[in-house]
């Protein structure tokens, strides 16, 4: 693994989703802590206080729509024209559809893979010649205990977040050389407003499905009730520390997964068991499909 060095202080960060939530509180932290923040959202004339306290402190609140290709490239001439570079990409723009995969129609995966996956391959594709060429950067994505364990009716969602973490994985050793550094964290059930942002898929539920788990799910996101157990301020504190390397981060700038929330410890760990148990039962099939020797 190569030894990553910091930036500079003061940190330029680009945040998408800074209309609430996670995005909103890590916002705020930064700009806190002294460093400049370039906030985004789809429609900053919704958020007009939000825009001018976030202005009032040395940043800037630019409209992106993270499923417009077009969005990253014209947003980071506009930084550059005005005189920015992007220290900290964080891609926290999110929404889920809710749905049994059979349920599932092609508009809906398209449409979160758009957001999830897609969205901030375009913007990590926007910021990466410039912390290249600077030999310096970090990438955040917000991802969730659903790319690891998702809840039934979340298959969508789990699958967009998986993968832009396993293409994140490969990012990872593609830009070690250049003192890149991207950094997956892992959400779980956080205070948010995430499940007002929640979307029921397009086809119909079939009869079969009637009270089982993944429906129960989307009738509770549908009444807006969301059953969270951890703090977004304190994740989001958690997520500064860890990027610059202090309090929760300090001597850990080489890590490159983050989980935070109660019940991603119990996902954590079942992951590792599941690993653990179909190594120790096909171990030796595994390992016994190689080639024999000609």
């Amino acid at each position: 693994m190569s030894t990553y060095t910091k930036p500079t202080r003061p940190l330029t960060w680009l945040i998408t989703g800074c209309s609430s939530g996670l995005g909103l509180e890590l916002t705020r932290i930064v700009q806190a802590h002294g460093d400049i923040v370039i906030a985004t959202s789809r429609q900053p004339s919704r958020t007009p206080d939000l825009v001018e306290e976030v202005k009032k402190n040395g940043g800037e609140w630019h409209e992106l729509d993270v499923d417009d290709p077009s969005a990253p490239v014209s947003l980071m001439r506009t930084l550059e024209s005005n005189g920015h570079h992007v220290d900290v990409l964080v891609n926290n723009a999110g929404v889920i559809t809710f749905g049994v995969l059979e349920q599932l129609v092609d508009g809906d995966l398209r449409g979160q893979m758009e957001t999830l996956y897609f969205g901030p391959q375009r913007l990590i594709r926007a910021v990466l010649p410039g912390m290249r060429q600077r030999r310096a950067g970090i990438i955040v994505n917000i991802s969730s205990g659903a790319a690891l364990d998702g809840y039934d009716g979340m298959g969508a969602y789990a699958a967009a977040k998986a993968a832009l973490d396993t293409s994140t994985r490969v990012l990872a050793k593609e830009v070690a050389p250049f003192n890149i550094r991207p950094l997956t964290v892992w959400i779980g059930t956080l205070n948010t407003n995430i499940g007002n942002a929640s979307t029921i898929a397009q086809g119909p539920l079939p009869d079969d499905y009637r009270g089982s788990a993944a429906a129960q799910m989307m009738q509770m996101f549908g009444m807006g009730k969301f059953p969270a157990n951890s703090d977004k301020e304190k994740a989001a504190k958690a997520i500064y520390e860890v990027v610059v390397g202090e309090g929760a981060g300090a001597g850990h700038e080489q890590e490159r997964f983050l989980a935070l929330g109660r019940d991603m410890l119990s996902r954590l760990e079942l992951v590792r068991d599941q690993h653990a148990h179909t190594l120790e039962v096909f171990g030796e099939v595994c390992g016994g499909v190689h080639l024999d020797p000609q």
